[in-house]
């Protein structure tokens, strides 16, 4: 007999399998496809990508029972540096002792190993992986997904969470704006001599940001730091190449004497950067989450939490509504989601898109006038905060998922 239930959850990512993780801790059961190999993606060195957790994040991660798992390996970011190459004027986040930290920084694999472990636990959700989908259907009825192998999935509502190139998204023939940067981003570890402090810095300079961000010391004690180096599209090939002394030159150059000697790198991986939101983001038995319905620049760090915001604001609707008796795939739900998330997600990815473009200015002149404003900003507390609640995920109309 087919196995039907209330969510046909197609992509096993970060933000996909938060969600069912998510909807089970709410009793609502989910099929999830992926067509990844678990194996491959925990594996050491897959991803050498790190993600910083804002603090509504991670009360998510509390809420639906991850953080014992996570506590040990993430790295409190507690202030924020914000630089115009290096020069005089910068902004300086840093929260008041009782206001708690901005966030904190884990290594994806370490995100995907305790989501996997607590998924496979979990009877509600029934995980597809290593498989292809042949076909996608929606209807009166409910939705299918038929496998590679000839099985058929059954649910109420469809979740495209399969990241930029959704083909779910794409079948279903939603529109999409988008562009790209002409940049990629280099993603390395750093160890260095000097502490990190638990300080981010974000790093400004006219081919794009610099983030340096804070990981856990090594067992032995060393210092490490995550680092995320726009450069432009046609000098990625090259900057790969450098051999490692090259490359922690290039970097010191960067950002000077702030850890002291970087003594070595970790492998090196990039991948492109562009914008791109879809004009909505449900259709008939069908909701879009995470990177499948905006993809925005790492220059915030608020990709992974603005799926996250998906998650939680989506789980809302559907568990409320199905209290009332209304099934998933209810168009008043998917409506309510849509107006709920719409509008958030859409002023996240313009102000990051604004501020890639503003701070991508080349000159003299535009570097002062954004110094003066920076300054002004640090002499402002009512502007810092605003930034930091912004930073922290703790402003607007906030799912009870994200609330501690």
């Amino acid at each position: 007999m087919d196995d039907k239930r209330d969510l046909l959850i197609l992509g096993g990512g970060l933000v996909g399998m938060t969600l069912a993780l998510t909807a089970a801790r709410r009793g609502v059961s989910s099929h999830i496809v992926d067509r990844a190999d678990p194996a491959d993606l925990t594996a050491e060195g897959f991803d050498g990508r790190a993600s910083a957790i804002s603090t509504a994040s991670w009360n998510l991660f509390t809420n639906i029972g991850l953080a014992d798992r996570l506590e040990p390996l993430g790295c409190d970011i507690a202030s924020i540096a914000v630089t115009d190459q290096m020069k005089p004027g910068f902004l300086d986040f840093t929260p008041e002792p009782h206001e708690g930290t901005l966030g904190r920084m884990f290594a994806n694999r370490d995100l995907r190993l305790a989501l996997f472990e607590a998924a496979s636990e979990e009877p509600l959700i029934a995980w597809h992986s290593k498989s292809e989908i042949t076909e996608r259907r929606r209807d009166e009825h409910g939705v299918s997904a038929t496998l590679g192998d000839g099985r058929k999935l059954h649910g109420n509502l469809m979740i495209a969470a399969e990241g930029r190139g959704s083909p779910t998204r794409d079948e279903a023939g939603i529109v999409i704006a988008k562009w790209i940067y002409s940049h990629r981003a280099i993603i390395a570890g750093l160890v260095h001599e000097k502490p990190h402090n638990n300080v981010a810095w974000e790093i400004f300079y006219e081919a794009g940001p610099f983030a340096l961000l804070p990981m856990l010391d090594l067992p032995d004690g060393s210092h490490r730091s995550a680092l995320v180096w726009t450069v432009g599209e046609d000098d990625a090939s090259g900057t790969l190449k450098l051999s490692n002394r090259a490359f922690l030159a290039e970097v010191t150059k960067r950002i000077g004497n702030i850890f002291g000697e970087v003594t070595s790198v970790g492998p090196r991986s990039s991948y492109p950067l562009g914008f791109h939101h879809t004009a909505k983001i449900v259709d008939h038995r069908l909701a879009l989450i995470g990177d499948a319905a905006h993809g925005i620049h790492p220059i915030a760090g608020q990709g992974l939490n603005l799926g996250l915001r998906d998650v939680g604001a989506l789980v809302d609707v559907l568990a409320d509504g199905m209290r009332l008796g209304l099934e998933p795939g209810d168009a008043q739900l998917l409506d309510k989601y849509e107006r709920w998330r719409g509008l958030d997600a859409f002023s996240v990815a313009l102000a990051t898109d604004g501020l890639t473009r503003i701070f991508g200015i080349p000159g003299k002149t535009a570097s002062a006038v954004r110094r003066l404003g920076m300054a002004g900003i640090q002499r402002t507390p009512i502007l810092k905060t605003f930034f930091m609640d912004e930073a922290r995920g703790v402003t607007g109309d906030m799912p009870d998922l994200l609330k501690a």
